[in-house]
């Protein structure tokens, strides 16, 4: 389950302790001396969630044979910030996630690819932030954009994969379905645990103020 942790690249690790310390200092900095603190919150929820998120990420629930794996709701952080903060705010703090994704652990066989599996992929979790009062329906948009673009990706670049006699685009629906749509349903059913939910909405009401 945590094999994947010993995969950590020394820049990898720079990047993440960088991005906690920002937050912290800039959590903890003199309000006296704050002009703009509604975008040093910002940075401070966007640098932890993102933090949170690629560590989540490296923890395997169940790896599927074809590639991907489930994870205990990676991109649930990513969703909060989005929701807290908007749409836009929300796909800048997915691009930079997916930046920090492509440094560990890359694979890329074309530019297009790139773009598809890694900024526009990852950048899409922030459209959760185009529907805010309902965190499940949030999840829903954010997971479908992620899944879209990841379709695109299997359909042009990863057909080769698919099995003898299998539709290319099938065979994308299949596998990124079972990938992101059960990681998608895992932050649903996670976010809806009581405990959590309350988290969530004292996190909302936080960065409100």
């Amino acid at each position: 389950m945590f094999e994947k942790f010993l995969e950590f690249k020394p820049l990898t690790i720079i990047i993440l302790a960088s991005l906690v310390l920002i937050s912290i200092a800039l959590a903890f900095r003199d309000k006296k001396y704050e002009k703009r603190s509604d975008y040093t919150r910002m940075i401070v929820y966007g640098s932890l969630c993102i933090a949170l998120s690629f560590v989540l990420s490296y923890i395997r629930l169940y790896r599927f044979p074809q590639g991907g794996s489930i994870t205990p709701a990676s991109m649930l952080p990513m969703y909060i910030f989005a929701i807290m903060f908007g749409p836009t705010y929300g796909i800048i703090a997915g691009f930079a996630f997916g930046m920090i994704n492509l440094i560990q652990d890359p694979y890329i066989i074309h530019w297009a690819q790139f773009f598809l599996d890694y900024p526009l992929s990852y950048g899409a979790l922030g459209l959760a932030g185009l529907y805010r009062k309902n965190i499940g329906v949030s999840c829903l948009i954010g997971g479908f954009g992620r899944f879209f673009m990841n379709f695109l990706s299997g359909v042009i670049f990863f057909g080769s994969y698919a099995p003898p006699g299998m539709n290319v685009m099938l065979y994308s629906l299949v596998v990124n379905g079972l990938v992101i749509g059960t990681d998608t349903l895992v932050c649903i059913l996670i976010s809806f645990i009581p405990q959590i939910k309350n988290a969530i909405q004292q996190v909302q009401k936080i960065s409100a103020s």
